[in-house]
């Protein structure tokens, strides 16, 4: 079972230092194939309410690779880079200490030295408890694309049993994990892809899709919700699902938007306003480690019951710290694939 609650016993443990081997970003790169880390060893030592953990394995996100090569321009040189983890704390309030947790961040790896290394410290209340019965791998690979869509329907309203949710982009991760959410909470799912292909992921009931290279999306949304639309669509894409999510949209609908490819876009303002639309933006990059935390216990109750499952890893996916190069090259490659770094 996850637990809940936050981890904040009050007995501290005494501090051990240790020597962390780590993948550092020395400069910005020009391009996703010039990023070049290379592996250093920094001894890295708690605060007062911090833990120390022993990295089990971390994810490599596409942010990693964006703030590598200077598309976000608070990105700190040089630094560990990683933003999810997943290991067991080894330093910090004596009854952390021992404990398997995960955990993600907006700072980590960008603004902070974060998880691509042997050894993290973050703050104790940022931990969450491992799901039992998820592997080192799977539960590091659930932070960001899980926290992205959690944050998404917190803010646009977690929908509600009868609602429907409309996915654009259904197979990315977080466009799967926006379907486990919305399905687990009762929520009717339809999702978009940009080519024939059945859903990929896991979910609490079936999800229609629609061919978006075949199909009048809106139109087909229309014909399948009785004329209503959508009470939300999670909008993983950006821009080119922009019009197509705007017209699916139901009265007092709800658009997330989460990415830009081109980012000025055209909408009609009187459809906006007489339709009582509202639009979301969510940047996970502007949550701290510990609010973050606080996304993923609310998320822990879903996987504690088996309506949450996390993104199967392909061991062809997995790289040690030394491969670190090689795994942001995969990502930067658009691969659907969850990619680790295991120290």
């Amino acid at each position: 079972m996850i637990k809940t609650g936050i981890l904040m016993p009050a007995l501290q443990a005494n501090r051990h230092p240790v020597d962390a081997r780590c993948v550092r970003l020395l400069a910005k790169a020009e391009n996703a194939a010039a990023v070049a880390p290379v592996l250093e060893t920094h001894a890295l030592s708690r605060g007062d309410n911090d833990v120390l953990i022993e990295v089990k394995a971390a994810a490599v996100n596409p942010s990693d690779v964006k703030a590598a090569t200077g598309l976000m321009p608070y990105a700190v040189f040089p630094r560990t880079s990683g933003r999810d983890y997943a290991g067991v704390v080894i330093d910090g309030p004596s009854g952390l200490i021992g404990r398997e947790v995960l955990g993600s961040s907006g700072d980590l790896g960008i603004r902070r030295d974060g998880t691509h290394a042997t050894h993290l410290v973050v703050e104790a209340d940022a931990v969450v408890e491992k799901p039992a019965g998820i592997s080192w791998d799977e539960a590091a690979g659930i932070g960001v694309p899980f926290v992205t869509a959690m944050e998404g329907l917190r803010r646009a309203g977690i929908p509600k049993a009868g609602e429907t949710v409309l996915v654009m982009g259904v197979n990315g991760k977080v466009g799967q994990a926006a379907v486990q959410i919305a399905s687990w909470h009762g929520a009717r799912v339809i999702g978009v892809v940009r080519k024939s292909e059945p859903y990929e992921g896991h979910s609490n009931a079936p999800v229609e899709v629609i061919d978006a290279s075949a199909t009048d999306v809106a139109a087909r949304v229309r014909e399948l919700t009785g004329g209503k639309g959508a009470d939300i669509v999670y909008n993983t894409v950006g821009d080119p699902y922009f019009q197509a999510a705007h017209k699916s949209l139901a009265l007092r609908g709800r658009q997330i938007l989460i990415a830009a490819v081109d980012r000025i876009v055209q909408f009609n303002i009187l459809e906006f306003y007489r339709g009582q639309h509202t639009y979301v933006g969510i940047d996970t990059l502007a949550l701290s480690s510990v609010a973050t935390g606080e996304v993923l216990r609310e998320l822990a109750p879903g996987f504690a019951g088996g309506h949450l499952k996390p993104f199967p890893i392909k061991p062809s996916a997995i790289y040690p710290l030394e491969q670190a190069k090689a795994a942001f090259v995969a990502v930067a490659g658009s691969s659907r694939d969850r990619v680790i770094l295991r120290p």
